[in-house]
């Protein structure tokens, strides 16, 4: 493949991962809306993100299977097309029912993106190189939950809630132009037992037998959590008790994000030197000083916009870290199951997402306290799976 493909191709790879943060990102600052316009609940309203979480559990062990079984690029194309579908449906919700069932299967679409495009770079770079070309995606990739909501707000200004969806629309159209113009077949060993119920259960037993393997995916999960409570309740917080607009809060969400496209610059240069445990280590610290920062004020009521923020910027860094590694860490020993390897931990990293969004929801009380309370806990579980569960440097865990 000449270096021109490997870019473009790079960034069609970026664009698939892109599918989740777009797709919770984006109408974050219309959330506030869609609870007055529909005339539910802040709880209700943070139910659409809760519930696209547990859709994308549900596509997490549907695609890696099938991409096993039929290639990459087939399953690539329909989990899209239903997207497509989803979306539309949404723009045109006439009640919450409608949008949160609407939010469901747009997940459930939306999640061949994220599965695949990991697998995919699996397929490509192999499990030495894949942490860094990981860090890499996740450094570009960034700029999704960067100008999401920056873009978010704006629409939703201009033009409203019900247009935040349309531009989801355009996104998914494009990708899915993408997929077919640019993306080769990369699944080198299709398995025809793939699908099997029997098969997919061997796989999925043998994965979870594996000490190293959960241990990278618990922890890929926790990062994961503490930043989707973020998400969840960032709007609200910001917003609603401290006035920001929609716009200035997507300017503010974007300026968290800047710590995790230089975690993923960091994570894309000493990857290999370091390797990933190190990593993931590091980057677990960092994120505990940025929760610990962040509950500190909100627990003595000197918390404001700027606390809030600059919290997010350090446990976003730390993220950037622990989220590249882990997932290569997982994923890398296993060539000849990577979708199966890769459904597993997008299950456990989107499940643990949602019960924390729930859970930030529930307890929401218009202070950041549940938001900064359940970033610190997932930055502490990190550190004790890591510390538990992942080899230590120097011990390579097992293949197949």
């Amino acid at each position: 493949m000449s270096s021109t493909n490997s870019r473009i191709l790079l960034v069609l790879i970026i664009a698939l991962v892109a599918f989740g943060p777009l797709s919770t990102d984006l109408y974050l600052p219309a959330l506030p809306l869609i609870s007055e316009a529909l005339g539910i609940s802040t709880g209700q309203a943070q139910l659409t993100l809760s519930v696209f979480m547990a859709g994308f559990c549900v596509a997490m062990l549907i695609y890696g299977p099938l991409s096993d079984r039929f290639g990459r690029r087939p399953v690539l194309k329909a989990g899209i097309a239903l997207y497509l579908l989803a979306t539309l449906a949404c723009a045109l919700a006439p009640d919450s029912d409608s949008l949160i069932l609407g939010r469901f299967f747009q997940a459930v679409g939306a999640g061949a993106g994220p599965v695949l495009g990991r697998t995919i770079v699996r397929d490509i770079y192999g499990p030495e190189r894949a942490a860094q070309a990981l860090s890499y995606v996740a450094m570009a990739m960034a700029l999704a939950p960067a100008v999401g909501p920056f873009i978010g707000g704006y629409v939703t200004l201009l033009f409203g809630w019900r247009a935040t969806f349309l531009t989801l629309l355009l996104f998914g159209a494009g990708c899915l132009y993408g997929v077919y113009r640019l993306l080769p077949e990369t699944n080198r060993y299709p398995d025809p037992t793939a699908v099997q119920p029997l098969r997919i259960l061997m796989n999925y037993t043998s994965l979870v037998r594996s000490r190293s393997y959960l241990g990278y995916s618990f922890a890929c999960a926790a990062s994961f959590a503490g930043l989707f409570a973020f998400i969840s309740g960032s709007s609200f917080t910001l917003i609603d008790e401290y006035g920001l607009s929609p716009d200035a809060f997507g300017i503010c969400f974007a300026t968290t994000v800047m710590g995790y496209i230089a975690g993923s610059f960091f994570s894309g240069r000493m990857s290999v030197r370091l390797g990933q445990p190190r990593m993931i280590l590091i980057g677990s610290l960092i994120s505990l000083l940025g929760a610990g920062g962040g509950m500190l004020t909100a627990f003595l009521a000197v918390d404001n916009v700027y606390t809030v923020v600059a919290s997010a910027v350090v446990y976003f860094g730390g993220t950037a870290l622990v989220m590249p590694n882990s997932m290569a860490g997982a994923i890398g020993p296993y060539p000849r199951m990577a979708g199966a390897a890769s459904s597993l931990l997008g299950f456990a990293q989107m499940g643990t997402a949602a019960l924390a969004g729930m859970a930030v929801g529930q307890l929401h009380d218009g202070s950041p306290k549940a938001m900064s309370a359940m970033m610190l806990l997932a930055a502490a579980a990190v550190i004790v799976f890591l510390v538990t569960m992942v080899p230590r440097p120097g011990r390579r865990p097992e293949t197949t």
